[in-house]
């Protein structure tokens, strides 16, 4: 075993030892996290086109597999937006005519994909794809899926059915209907959305969700909400969730959405929870996480649950509100097992619009342009990449969404990597430092037939004609006798790359110019020692740029 990763292991077998004191944190925390995660795991079984007992099924079997197997102490495994609205894309290619039972034996199989994929990508050590979704794109596709989710709960808002389509045809299709809306349910939302905000905004800690549910379900008891045309959520089946295997025959119609769904999940939940965290706590482990997250859906699989992943808001709460270890999951568990078993004739009478209120307020931080401004004012580029992932979402559909921000993920990396910093460095006045050109700097000094020339980043075939090309422009303009290239910042030259170095410094020197190298890291210096331009430079190769400076200056004086 790699010793790193068996000390971390052993820190956190150390540090998983469970105190007696923290029982009273995870109790605290697990029943805080409830109020949350109960209410908005039925919004979001609503999302994704499912009955509502399918989300608590959700918070029950998946949270308890990860509760046991995570290495996130904080994370709180069920599901979120993402997934839900990701779920609700891939039923509605697979089960068209919305019966109940088909549309739960279908998400039961993505579920199963989703495990399936993320315990054998688990297995081969793929943690690091988490990184293939920049911040910047990862925000953007949240915008875009935050659009979508409020697009597709307005309709349960009016009162009004529409036929789904893509993002502008639901668009179109809602503002038609608004004549039809039903007052009674348009007055319940527009409360309801004015309870859940005003309570965010003036009693944060308050567990807000729960207090709607709890209002809806009390108004529509006291009140006979069904009589005034509003939509009531109905039967809820009492109990555990009953063993189902998963429906086979769907495997080759959803696998392609699994990937997509397996990534988002690893995703979301590696960032929630490195997020939060504690400082004194182990890192997760992507690997061992990927593992967690794959059993999790494996087991939901066979308990007619749909996809699930770690939330962000769930997982902040249970941070807050002082979770020590994953015991803090068990007592979620706990809750909605009660839930389940004692409290679904009340769920029953839950109107819909008290539940897409939900639904709308939970998902209005992903539409928040702080993320955007925050973006916008260090890098403009990044900020039209996470517009381009909004955009492709809302266009495209969900899961084309999820590819086109891989896609720009990657087209970063290959940008960057094409274009490497190039730049000339010059000395500082009456020191020995040297800095990039800048007109910030003008007294900085250049020293008289020579061109001192940086570069960043690993010499590879990508980026070694961008290096190249601008080492000729800086050449053309500088006239040097020595070009010395600071290699500091460069960990190792590829073949090509070298090659195209070689080449560089045979036409500098058949145009009177010497090329000389200094600060090579120690496998650069290997592979240069090894090629041609090794031996052409054998002595024309320093330890740093001050001795590289020096002994050009004395070369001028001798040759003075």
């Amino acid at each position: 075993m790699d010793p790193l990763y068996d000390g971390v292991v052993r820190q956190a077998g150390r540090q998983s030892k469970y105190q007696r004191d923290w029982l009273r944190f995870d109790a605290v925390a697990g029943l805080t996290t409830a109020a949350v995660v109960i209410p908005k795991s039925m919004a979001f079984a609503g999302i994704a086109g499912l009955p509502v007992q399918a989300g608590l099924y959700v918070s029950l079997v998946p949270m308890f597999v990860y509760a046991l197997l995570g290495t996130s102490r904080p994370l709180s495994v069920s599901s979120t937006s993402t997934l839900a609205i990701l779920t609700a894309t891939e039923l509605a290619i697979v089960v068209p005519g919305r019966d109940p039972g088909q549309l739960m034996a279908a998400a039961s199989t993505l579920a199963l994909l989703v495990g399936g994929i993320l315990i054998l990508a688990g297995i081969l050590r793929l943690g690091f794809l988490a990184n293939f979704i920049s911040d910047p794109v990862l925000t953007g596709f949240k915008a875009g899926i935050g659009l979508v989710i409020v697009v597709d709960q307005v309709p349960k808002l009016l009162g009004v059915h529409i036929e789904r389509g893509n993002f502008f045809h639901n668009v179109f299709s809602t503002l038609r209907q608004v004549p039809e809306a039903n007052r009674a349910t348009l007055i319940l939302a527009a409360v309801m959305i004015a309870i859940l905000f005003g309570m965010e905004r003036f009693f944060p800690k308050t567990p807000a969700p729960l207090v709607a549910v709890v209002l809806g379900v009390a108004a529509a008891r006291f009140f006979g909400l069904k009589g005034f045309g509003i939509a009531l959520t109905g039967h809820i089946p009492a109990g555990i969730p009953t063993p189902a295997l998963p429906d086979l025959s769907l495997v080759l119609k959803l696998w392609p959405g699994a990937i997509g769904m397996a990534l988002m999940s690893f995703t979301e939940s590696i960032a929630a929870g490195r997020a939060f965290a504690a400082h004194n706590d182990p890192p997760p482990l992507p690997n061992r996480e990927l593992i967690a997250l794959g059993a999790s859906n494996l087991a939901g699989s066979f308990f007619q649950c749909f996809p699930a992943g770690g939330g962000t808001s769930q997982t902040a709460v249970n941070s807050r509100a002082g979770a020590r270890t994953q015991v803090a999951a068990l007592v979620t568990v706990a809750m909605a097992l009660a839930t389940l078993l004692f409290l679904s004739p009340l769920i029953s009478l839950l109107p819909q619009a008290t539940l897409a209120a939900v639904v709308v307020v939970t998902t209005f931080p992903l539409l928040s342009t702080a993320g955007f401004r925050s973006i916008l004012e260090v890098r403009r580029t990044e900020f039209l990449w996470a517009l381009a992932a909004c955009a492709g979402v809302v266009l495209l559909g969900t899961l084309r969404g999820i590819l086109v921000a891989v896609a720009i993920s990657l087209l970063t990396l290959f940008y960057q990597a094409n274009h490497p910093l190039v730049y000339a460095v010059r000395r500082k006045a009456g020191t020995d430092v040297f800095r990039p050109e800048s007109g910030d700097h003008p007294e900085d000094e250049s020293i008289p037939g020579l061109l001192i020339v940086r570069t960043e980043g690993r010499m590879t075939f990508a980026s070694a004609p961008r290096v190249r090309h601008r080492l000729r422009a800086l050449v053309e303009e500088a006239h040097p006798e020595v070009v010395i290239l600071e290699c500091s910042a460069i960990p190792d030259f590829e073949y090509t790359a070298l090659q195209d170095l070689v080449e560089a410094e045979e036409k500098l020197r058949e145009g009177g110019i010497m090329l000389w190298l200094t600060a090579l890291n120690p496998e650069a210096l290997n592979v240069v020692q090894r090629s041609p331009l090794g031996k052409a430079l054998a002595d024309r190769m320093f330890f740093n740029l001050r001795d590289a400076v020096t002994a050009f200056e004395k070369r001028e004086r001798a040759a003075q």
